[in-house]
């Protein structure tokens, strides 16, 4: 293999891995609030604004499918509802309801105490460092991925 597939696979591989270990993080953090990491995932993505499920998808980098039936569970659960958007008439916003936000507030002090570990580990700049690496990536796949 050459030099440049090596260090692709590398990058795959590693990407895989370090989300394998984040996704093992979160469910940890979620379980006592009653959640998964996966429904952690679509929640954080409303929080600020709602957004349609093709949204939360883009946001998140991951399947709209997978998604939808993230949402319906939320929904079918108390924790999120669905609001018209006005921007396209089927396309349903999806956003928290005060359950789902409670929900949220549960997780939020382990995860600060999981954030203050990893960064003291890493150092402020290391993680820094860390987060620039991740999204200079992030941006190269994207200009890769876009069809010219």
């Amino acid at each position: 293999m050459s030099e440049t597939g090596e260090l692709a696979s590398g990058l795959a591989l590693g990407s895989f891995r370090l989300n394998g270990q984040f996704m093992h993080v979160a469910e940890g953090l979620a379980r006592p609030a009653g959640m998964t990491a996966a429904w952690w995932q679509v929640l954080g993505a409303v929080l600020r604004e709602p957004l349609p499920v093709a949204g939360v998808a883009r946001v998140m980098g991951m399947t709209r499918q997978g998604v939808q039936r993230i949402a319906d569970l939320l929904v079918e659960r108390g924790l999120a509802e669905y609001q018209p958007n006005p921007a396209h008439r089927r396309a349903k916003l999806i956003q928290p309801t005060a359950a789902g936000r409670e929900a949220i507030a549960k997780i939020n002090p382990g995860h600060q105490a999981f954030a203050d570990r990893l960064v003291e580990e890493l150092g402020v700049d290391g993680a820094r460092d860390c987060l620039a690496a991740l999204h200079r990536l992030s941006t190269a796949l994207d200009h890769i991925s876009t069809p010219s």
